[in-house]
């Protein structure tokens, strides 16, 4: 048995069940090309799988290699502890992952959702439109936006429940003035609210931000734009992690980008003498 047959059968029995499941089946399809996927479990080793990180340290940045290393710790740990796979260690374990030094702070600049209003204008899937608005409007991720389902709507509380998320924990999302009005502004054809593939979104998020010029914009940015407005609107850090799903403030503070523009106009005219002396 190799490595490789370990992470097909992961893919036929894990993957599916995952929000992300396209896009992991995708990223493990590519892996499998590397030699280390070929190599028994006898022969597997630390030192295998740092020969793929360095392999891979020559092509992709250091967060797509620990995302990979950590999807490879992971299926080693299925086999361990669930499927009786006979293994003294998970071997993944120890390998040095590489310093992450790209963290992104990119928000909307002045003028470019006007440029994705006017690209959208073009777009011939209708429900695009929405999807990325009320991505800035709730700071739900993409797979988040695309399970999300009417009934979990509710207009009384303002509020969308999502019960499956990336951190495995539910959460209920207060829906702005603006997200109820694109909601009701929205067909209902079915259960769910935005009946479209992952991969559909995608490709059609990526015509969008070409047409509008900005092709640096990619769609988990809108979340980074959306916890950033939030922030300005002077939520505490209790207020913003119960809408973005962060457990930690330390990743909260990641996507919380306040522009200091914007905090010197508060503070404009105030002193800490007059406030608080």
């Amino acid at each position: 048995m190799t490595f490789g047959d370990l992470v097909r059968r992961y893919m036929v029995e894990i993957t599916p069940a995952k929000l992300s499941a396209e896009s992991e089946r995708m990223r493990l399809g590519r892996m499998l090309k590397a030699p280390v996927f070929g190599l028994s479990l006898a022969e597997l080793s630390s030192g295998a799988v740092a020969a793929y990180r360095d392999a891979r340290a020559k092509e992709v940045k250091p967060g797509t290699i620990g995302r990979e290393l950590s999807l490879m710790h992971n299926v080693l740990d299925i086999a361990r502890k669930e499927w009786g796979i006979s293994l003294p260690e998970n071997v993944v374990a120890n390998v040095r992952k590489l310093p992450i030094r790209n963290a992104r702070d990119r928000r909307l600049r002045v003028g470019e959702l006007e440029q994705i209003l006017l690209a959208l204008e073009d777009c011939r899937n209708r429900l695009v439109k929405p999807a990325i608005l009320l991505a800035i409007e709730t700071a739900m991720r993409r797979g988040e936006l695309l399970s999300l389902t009417w009934d979990a709507i509710s207009f009384d509380e303002r509020t969308a429940h999502i019960p499956h998320t990336k951190t495995g924990y539910a959460r209920t999302v207060p829906l702005t003035d603006q997200g109820i009005a694109l909601l009701k502004g929205m067909p209902r054809t079915g259960p769910v609210v935005f009946d479209m593939t992952p991969m559909a979104l995608k490709l059609a998020w990526n015509r969008v931000r070409e047409r509008a010029g900005i092709p640096d914009l990619r769609f988990h940015d809108l979340r980074h734009e959306a916890i950033s407005r939030f922030a300005e609107m002077g939520l505490s850090i209790v207020e913003l992690s119960a809408i973005s799903g962060h457990r930690e403030p330390r990743m909260l503070f990641r996507y919380a980008h306040i522009r200091p523009s914007d905090l010197s106009k508060r503070l404009a005219g105030r002193s800490w003498e007059k406030e608080c002396g």
